[in-house]
């Protein structure tokens, strides 16, 4: 009886307060890690959590209202559309003459999505016009993916040339999927049948095929994310989330480096519109029968796709529970109703997406038995042998490995190289956090947002939470653009916040690094320029000139393409990373691996590969202990002078043991 009087006699617990001032708990926890690593997230995410709890704190303590805040004159808004289009004019003109995408071009579209950031959040309301802002953001984003995909003489990235030169061709080839019955692929060739049909039908080869379907595709689809915003926030906010997630770094990626994960997420965005349409109106049959649809041609076409919409699932079904549940004593804190409409039964999609994703995985071939069979066995081997506190697998080289440096002097670039690379996703980051703070609180629950902040809290977890102790076997870096969506949206909730209740000043000051550094920030990631790093002395270029593609075609016809099973171990061939997948995934060398180069050492296989790119900017070797390192070493340290050259076309030298060692 006594408990119940002191829960009337309290006041409205405020659930989002809580949060904020646990999230600045938890933020000086973390603090001292930084002495412990100097992994950049860990260095960063507890001072970005900090000030955004703050910020949202000082936002909720005063009155809520418009604030008058500054905005562009009508004559500036009107000839901001023409500078941006004369900007995009240049990058385009820029790429032509000079080739490929340079600091220069990065430089141009940097201050392009400054202005169009600009047009979105110092517009006034009499001269906002979505229509005019949404197309110079869809204009922007194939400007700025299809000046790297013209400027690039083959593709862009690792995977794609194994679904491209084997599984796509293989299909085209033979007009069936049987052609690819050994591949995991098997079980989700909706991307080769879609490259192939683009091809067939437009009467083109396989590469422009793929940029005629998936690569038009993925500049298009921000406009799902709008859709999907604009059911939960006005226009301008809608406009913002779809701006947010056009220039993110992954999402840029995505549509540069075009493989099934590219399709992928362009089925996860519908998705994620489906829902939010689902929980927010009233829904039909045919509601769910899109989501079902979708639901099948995401696992028809990649298996991370796949496991990351169980998680989106997962999110919404568990939002579901907490709403359905709405304990009494939680009740008695706040009034107000907890919910505005009852919330979506979503237990069958959910049982049959998770349903439909074991039977296929379990009968998808792959390492000689099943697909759910062989990740199954690759995380237990994890836990059991690798996996630890703070045992960091940051991104490397290859295939994501911890990646060392010898130890040489360390310049002010390379201290702050890794910083800029995260600056755009930090920003976002904090927008994600106030946002997600905002609908915590029970006067706006509901459980559409309450989805997109628990997918967006499991994500992260999967993203940045495993990879602490040691665990990547989820891929974490082809779940970025997935999470963008969710904090797309959520940081447009969490800016809309701030600018309706915090004082002009403060508001401004944000504003304006959004603007600045936001758009910045997230071009010059090395996800957003892998054809042409802007800092090419930290990050390998994933794709490759003329000269270089040649020399792959001239040893493929020179060694007859072998197969594994026809050479000696000795005769493998051994190149810098990326450059080996190049060679093996075309099929022109399949025993292609990385050099093993000691320090200050030189390479002691017999047959080895060269190329200028490998003394000149940022390419990836071996140790004894087989780690991948950055190094610039010299051809005699490639190619010995013991060794005899049998091919050797300026930028490419192919290198065997002499005749009388052979």
């Amino acid at each position: 009886m006594v408990y119940w009087e002191l829960l009337s006699n309290m006041r409205p617990f405020r659930f989002d307060t809580a949060a904020a001032v646990a999230g600045i708990i938890a933020a000086l926890l973390l603090f001292p890690l930084r002495f412990v690593t100097s992994q950049v997230y860990i260095n960063t995410i507890p001072i970005v959590v900090g000030f955004g709890c703050i910020l949202y704190l000082l936002a909720v303590h005063q009155d809520e209202g418009e604030r008058t805040l500054p905005t562009l004159s009508t004559p500036a808004t009107m000839l901001l559309p023409s500078i941006t289009t004369v900007g995009m004019a240049t990058m385009v003109f820029v790429t032509v003459l000079q080739g490929i995408r340079t600091p220069l071009f990065f430089a141009i579209s940097s201050i392009v999505g400054t202005l169009l950031f600009g047009q979105i959040l110092f517009t006034s309301d009499r001269d906002f016009h979505r229509g005019l802002i949404l197309f110079q953001l869809v204009i922007f984003a194939f400007v700025f993916r299809f000046t790297a995909l013209y400027a690039t003489p083959g593709y862009i990235g690792i995977d794609v040339w194994t679904h491209m030169t084997e599984l796509t061709q293989a299909i085209h080839t033979e007009q069936s999927v049987g052609a690819i019955e050994y591949d995991k692929h098997f079980g989700s060739p909706f991307f080769h049948l879609f490259v192939v049909g683009s091809s067939l039908v437009y009467s083109v080869p396989l590469r422009i095929g793929l940029y005629f379907s998936v690569g038009i595709a993925m500049p298009l689809s921000i406009l799902i994310v709008y859709a999907a915003a604009n059911l939960l926030v006005p226009t301008r906010w809608a406009t913002f989330a779809a701006a947010l997630f056009s220039v993110a770094n992954y999402t840029v990626m995505w549509g540069i480096h075009l493989i099934p994960t590219s399709m992928g997420l362009v089925f996860y965005l519908a998705i994620v519109y489906a829902l939010i349409r689902v929980m927010r109106i009233d829904h039909t049959d045919q509601d769910f029968a899109l989501l079902m649809v979708l639901s099948i041609a995401v696992v028809l076409t990649h298996q991370v796709s796949t496991f990351i919409v169980l998680v989106l699932l997962g999110a919404a079904f568990l939002a579901q529970v907490v709403f359905m549940v709405d304990p009494p004593e939680l009740a008695r804190f706040d009034l107000n109703s907890f919910r505005t409409k009852e919330p979506v039964n979503l237990i069958g999609l959910l049982v049959f997406n998770f349903g439909l994703a074991i039977f296929v995985w379990s009968l998808t071939p792959y390492r000689e038995s099943s697909f759910l069979a062989t990740v199954l066995r690759w995380f237990g081997v994890t836990l059991s042998e690798s996996a630890g506190f703070l045992e960091l697998a940051s991104p490397g080289a290859s295939s994501g490995g911890e990646t060392t440096v010898p130890e040489t002097e360390t310049t002010l670039l390379d201290q702050i190289v890794p910083y800029v690379n995260e600056i755009g996703f930090l920003v976002l980051f904090g927008l994600t956090l106030v946002g997600g703070l905002y609908v915590v609180h029970r006067r706006r629950a509901e459980q559409s947002v309450f989805t997109l902040m628990l997918g967006a809290g499991v994500m992260l977890f999967f993203v940045l939470g495993l990879p602490m102790f040691g665990i990547r076997n989820f891929v974490p870096t082809r779940w970025f653009a997935f999470l963008y969506a969710l904090m797309a949206i959520l940081g447009a909730i969490g800016l809309r916040t701030l600018s309706l209740n915090l004082s002009p000043k403060p508001v401004v000051a944000v504003l304006v690094i959004v603007v600045l550094l936001y758009p910045g920030g997230m071009m010059l990631a090395a996800e957003s320029n892998p054809d042409n790093p802007v800092f090419s002395d930290q990050h390998e270029r994933l794709a490759y000139d003329q000269s270089e593609l040649a020399a792959v075609d001239t040893i493929s016809v020179m060694t007859g393409s072998p197969t594994g099973g026809e050479i000696r171990p000795d005769q493998a061939l051994y190149t810098d990373h990326p450059y080996q997948t190049l060679v093996e995934r075309t099929g022109a060398y399949p025993p292609t691996t990385t050099i093993e180069l000691p320090e200050n050492e030189s390479a002691s296989h017999d047959y080895t590969l060269y190329r200028t790119t490998q003394n000149e900017e940022a390419t990836f070797f071996d140790t004894e202990t087989g780690v991948g390192y950055l190094e610039n070493p010299a051809q005699e340290r490639i190619c010995r002078p013991t060794q005899g050259i049998v091919y050797d076309n300026g930028d490419v030298v192919f290198c065997t043991p002499s005749i009388g060692q052979r």
